[in-house]
């Protein structure tokens, strides 16, 4: 049996207090960050791979089903505002389409071709990346999707959270994130979902940083879509330039981003 399929460590859950129920569940959250952690030589050497195939113009593509794949629409739409990237430089895919978002798709996951010809809609780029993601790592959606990618010269990978899947032995550089058995048996949207969603933050987020899109620390591409973000960025040109407020808010209206609005000022110092 696979993990994410095995027996949780608990039983009687119903009789559990309120108190007990929580109190277990963070116990079993807190082993997340250190299976994650066992992955980081995986997660590295696919983030290495990636950036000079996204450097040539390629994009990053997730690919998944039901909880998967809303964990890569999730990681998706979050580039775009946060480091002012194209919506298509970085794409989520679901099985079943943007419908699956919110609800679930009958049998959506179980065609191994259609992950293909869900890529294919958004066109093709030799230097594309696809990363599959499937707690299980049996998904055939995700599988055939790899599969396909991989036969056009494609770079995959996945993220998953059993050791020695179907899924992992399709790919070239897998991540393997095995968070041991769910609180409830089976329900891979907990320990796995978490452990997923930390290890697609820290592809995105290495993978934009090595592509010039932080400063510093500071998010200075991000899209000014309102007003917190405007006052954020406001304060990053206050310390970047000495101006105050109302100036530096003046040079990001003119500009449009914190790392055009620091260049110019920095060029007329």
């Amino acid at each position: 049996m696979s993990t994410t399929e095995s027996a949780s460590y608990y039983n009687d859950l119903e009789k559990m207090t309120v108190n007990e129920l929580l109190t277990n569940m963070n116990k079993e959250d807190q082993t997340v960050p250190q299976a994650v952690n066992k992955a980081i030589p995986q997660i590295e050497k696919l983030v290495e791979a990636i950036v000079p195939r996204m450097e040539k113009g390629g994009r990053l593509i997730y690919i998944g089903a039901g909880t998967s794949g809303r964990l890569g629409v999730l990681d998706a739409s979050e580039c775009p505002p946060t480091y002012g990237v194209p919506h298509e430089m970085v794409i989520g895919i679901i099985a079943g389409g943007d419908t699956a978002i919110r609800t679930a798709v009958e049998n959506a996951e179980d065609n191994p071709d259609q992950a293909w010809i869900d890529i294919q809609s958004f066109g093709f780029n030799p230097q594309d990346t696809v990363i599959g993601i499937a707690a299980s790592g049996t998904t055939p959606y995700v599988i055939g999707g790899v599969k396909a990618a991989m036969k056009e010269g494609l770079l995959t990978g996945c993220v998953t959270c059993n050791q020695g899947s179907p899924l992992a032995k399709e790919v070239a550089m897998p991540v393997e994130i095995v968070v041991g058995p769910e609180f409830v048996t089976g329900s891979t949207r907990m320990k796995s979902g978490t452990a997923q969603k930390l290890g697609l933050n820290m592809i995105s987020t290495s993978v934009m940083i090595k592509l010039g899109k932080v400063k510093g620390n500071k998010m200075v591409d991000m899209k000014l879509s309102n007003n917190k973000l405007v006052h954020r960025g406001t304060l990053m040109i206050m310390e970047a330039t000495g101006l105050d407020e109302k100036e530096a808010l003046k040079m990001l209206n003119q500009h449009g981003s914190v790392r055009n609005a620091v260049t110019a000022f920095e060029k007329n110092d």
